[in-house]
């Protein structure tokens, strides 16, 4: 019988299935978009999809659970969603800013260095330190995830910093996440998270573009289908499970399974005629190899994990 830890660990690896789609619902939806970016901006009209997408999420979830819809009377589901909800919008913008001037592949790269801040801060902020295997895990998963498009070329300017940054943010979302989901139910700040994206993304897109027309962008033709599935798997879906699963795991260790994401990126991409497949695709052995060498180091030792742990 598997043990929570290990059915989290595959149900966040699932999780990164849907977030590699989320890069080809989002580039159909951006494509669909070409002369509202010519008119608001590109930062303005990813904003507004941003906003829609966690909308979407925000208004799927309300119906279907008693504990999303308390948490927005809840002064401390609100603190934790304003936590979380924060470090995703900042992760989120940084990313979209530094890659209008960065290329693909040196974007991959450094946003994967957030599985090295994550073992990183993980020494400064949370109770679970990384392990020597964890670190080299964390390596190989840096090098499979950072080189699948092929080897980066980077000259450090503003795209560049913006990105590690990004990275940053996302490495602390991982660590906030393993110790706010412990204390509050996962639900509930799923909830308050994605009302505080909504209403973060749509002051982006309102500062970015100076028109509240911008927001019509999310009903064009070629963008409605695309939206409903960022919303309803890419954000719905995704993020309940990683919240409710993630606090089984070694903050590293969630990180190290997230970055198969560009994997599923790049298969799913090629498979939509948007990205070309290189040889460079075997490097995400290395992110499996960097997952079997955590699972192994540990399946030997799961002094961390309790079967009661967080809140259910």
């Amino acid at each position: 019988m598997a043990t929570k830890r290990q059915q989290a660990a595959l149900g966040l690896f699932f999780v990164t299935l849907l977030w590699g789609g989320t890069f080809v619902w989002m580039k159909q939806a951006m494509n669909s978009l070409d002369g509202e970016i010519t008119q608001y901006s590109t930062a303005g009209v990813v904003g507004v999809i941003v906003c829609a997408r966690f909308f979407i999420a925000f208004v799927a979830l309300l119906p279907f659970s008693s504990t999303a819809r308390s948490a927005l009377t809840s002064k401390e589901d609100w603190i934790g969603g304003l936590i979380l909800g924060g470090l995703m919008l900042a992760g989120f913008v940084l990313q979209m800013i530094g890659i209008d001037s960065v290329s693909p592949s040196v974007s991959a790269f450094l946003t994967s260095l957030y599985v090295v801040f994550t073992a990183i801060l993980s020494v400064k902020i949370s109770d679970r330190k990384p392990t020597r295997m964890m670190v080299l895990g964390v390596a190989l998963a840096t090098l499979g995830a950072g080189f699948i498009d092929g080897p980066p070329h980077i000259v450090w300017g503003t795209g560049e910093l913006l990105t590690v940054a990004c990275a940053l943010f996302f490495a602390l979302h991982i660590i906030y996440t393993d110790r706010i989901t412990k204390q509050l139910n996962p639900i509930a700040v799923t909830s308050t998270s994605f009302l505080v994206l909504v209403i973060g993304a749509g002051i982006i897109a309102l500062v970015s573009s100076r028109d509240v027309m911008v927001f019509e962008s999310a009903w064009q033709d070629g963008v409605i289908v695309p939206l409903l599935c960022l919303g309803l798997f890419g954000s719905l879906a995704c993020i309940l499970m990683l919240n409710a699963f993630q606090k089984y795991l070694n903050p590293t260790h969630a990180a190290i399974i997230y970055s198969f994401e560009p994997v599923w990126a790049t298969l799913y991409g090629w498979q939509q005629g948007l990205v070309d497949i290189s040889i460079w695709l075997a490097m995400g052995l290395l992110l499996l190899l960097g997952n079997i060498i955590v699972e192994m180091d540990e399946s030997g030792s799961d002094d961390h994990l309790s079967d009661d742990a967080g809140p259910e």
